[in-house]
């Protein structure tokens, strides 16, 4: 890989390996439990809204990109966590 093209997230799927089923079922569901809260998914909706508006400042445009990443990062980790407890039998 070269350095150019490596992202955060690329970075984050190597070291999460979501496609690898190896957490405890205790520790998947309490993974699941990762999520925004409503005023932090209501933020994100307003910065998204003005986004495609093309009505985004600087700083609205550098606070999303921080919330979609964490969000990749959330949804790397709940994939993983879907696949383990499929793999032990239990459904999310």
């Amino acid at each position: 890989m070269r350095e150019t093209s490596i992202t955060e997230a690329g970075i984050l799927e190597r070291v999460v390996q979501p496609q690898s089923a190896s957490f405890t079922p205790e520790a998947a569901k309490c993974l699941l439990e990762f999520r925004f809260d409503a005023p932090t998914k209501r933020r994100i909706r307003f910065l998204l809204q003005r986004n495609n508006r093309g009505t985004i400042s600087a700083s609205q445009r550098l606070a999303l990109e921080k919330y979609l990443r964490v969000g990749q990062f959330l949804d790397l980790l709940h994939a993983k966590a879907h696949l383990s407890l499929k793999k032990n039998g239990r459904h999310s």
